[in-house]
């Protein structure tokens, strides 16, 4: 291997290691929810927020540091990301309350954020044609290692010791890769620009998401007619527009929208976010079925949760590699097939379930999930000149984390809605949460749907004109 080829793999590990650590603390604490709940005495509509306060604080900022991985040194850059996921982990450890948590959780995710914001770029500018499918497909599969090591290692620690134990892992690895960011990461900027950041946009950009998302949590709790959800509809609406309008009208926009001319860039993206609002259907609520309904133990939840993880890091970097070499079309279609198929699997499901019949089913998701991420991640970032490849990545990553934020808002929100619909009917616990679980995954096979038709647009072959 040369020199300069080994740098570039070099270079990639690293930064897909933050990748790595923010999965690697995602699949833990999805499978933490139901112990905190139960140790910080709130219910589910609260403790969303534990998920949903570090995609807010994680999306809104991605822009932000995109800007910022334009014009100052990375190896800088990523090193700081690192030490504040690093420091906010260190926090969560410590966490006594509720609100302290959803504090810490913040500052973690201000880390997150750095890293996300700039690592698909990275990868699409150091490799090309085949060997950047290959290189996204690896991306891919070492995200799915950090899944497939959160369920297994978060169980032990939940199950041993407590929920707080969740972050240590996550900070030797942080505090490795910042060392290493600083050691081998480009430490010179390209060429120089002037820092121009649209801070109102980002205001307006803040307010609509944050309205959005809180209009849609606690909607079931103060009612979708309240006055409450009626001001922040409008609030929503009118930031949003704010945010649209400006972006339209200066020379240094948040957001690219003319990006979105761009067919394949435009409906990759709203496939990306459909698919992990799919995905986040099961991905919330199985874990408190597991523990809640079927009584197993944290450990034993996260080896039935694992599969999923297993066939993913096989799946992801096998397809990214294909796409790189025959295209995106037929993977990305596959995809939404496979999970929707894994959902329908789990709306069958009652508390006789078998344990190989849930490891079947996250197995299946997981297949699903590499058929379509790799390749689609793939497609989108060569649908860009080379020049637009930050701004590219800054999207494709706020396509994902909103798809997330979605994803466990609108879940959570459907399920408890269901919930306390049936539990006004008179039925017992057992049969509401069953019921209302079965429902909320007919949700996210809607979803699926609606990404098949996206992913389908997309990559639509364009015919040619014969006429001429």
């Amino acid at each position: 291997m040369s020199t300069t080829k080994e740098i570039k793999w070099t270079i990639f590990v690293i930064t897909v290691i933050g990748n790595f650590i923010a999965m690697l603390d995602s699949t833990t604490v999805n499978l933490a929810l139901y112990p905190m709940s139960q140790d910080l005495h709130v219910d589910m509509s609260m403790i969303q927020w534990v998920v949903i306060a570090y995609m807010l604080v994680l999306t809104v900022f991605l822009p932000f540091f995109g800007k910022l991985g334009d014009i100052l040194p990375k190896n800088k850059l990523y090193a700081a990301g690192f030490l504040i996921f690093a420091l906010g982990s260190f926090l969560n450890t410590t966490a006594p309350n509720f609100g302290l948590l959803i504090t810490y959780r913040c500052i973690e995710a201000l880390g997150a954020s750095i890293m996300l914001s700039n690592a698909q770029a990275i990868i699409a500018t150091i490799f090309k044609n085949e060997r950047r499918g290959k290189a996204l497909g690896l991306n891919g599969g070492i995200i799915a290692v950090g899944g497939m090591s959160g369920p297994a290692l978060g169980g032990i620690l939940i199950n041993y010791f407590n929920w707080h134990a969740i972050f240590i892992p996550c900070i030797p690895v942080a505090l490795a890769g910042a060392y290493y960011s600083l050691k081998m990461l480009p430490s010179h900027v390209t060429h120089e620009k002037v820092f121009k950041f649209d801070y109102k946009g980002f205001l307006y950009f803040s307010v609509a998401l944050f309205a959005l998302l809180l209009a849609i949590s606690e909607g079931h709790t103060w009612g979708w007619t309240s006055l409450k959800i009626i001001i922040l509809g409008l609030i929503t609406l009118v930031f949003g527009a704010f945010f649209y309008i400006r972006d339209h009208h200066i020379n240094y926009p948040l957001i690219n929208f003319s990006l979105f001319k761009i067919k394949t860039f435009t409906f990759g993206n709203l496939g990306v976010m459909t698919s992990y609002m799919a995905m986040y259907t099961n991905s919330i609520l199985l874990p408190f079925f597991l523990q809640e309904i079927m009584e197993y133990n944290a450990f034993v939840t996260g080896l039935l949760i694992l599969p999923y993880s297993v066939t993913l890091s096989v799946t992801a970097p096998i397809c990214g590699r294909l796409a790189g070499k025959y295209g995106s079309r037929y993977l990305t279609l596959a995809g939404p097939v496979v999970f929707c198929t894994a959902l329908i699997m789990f709306t069958l499901y009652s508390k006789n379930v078998q344990m190989w019949q849930i490891v079947l089913a996250s197995g299946i998701m997981g297949i699903g999930n590499g058929l379509f991420q790799s390749p689609s991640n793939t497609a989108i970032m060569t649908s860009v000149d080379k020049s637009q490849l930050g701004i590219a990545s800054g999207i494709l990553a706020l396509s994902r984390n909103m798809g997330n934020i979605l994803g466990v808002a609108v879940t959570i929100t459907l399920f408890e809605c269901f919930k306390k619909l049936f539990l006004e009917d008179g039925l017992v616990y057992e049969k509401a949460f069953m019921n209302s679980y079965h429902l909320t995954m007919m949700f996210g096979i809607l979803f699926g749907i609606i990404c098949f038709v996206f992913a389908f647009i997309a990559h639509k072959p364009v015919r040619p004109n014969n006429s001429l």
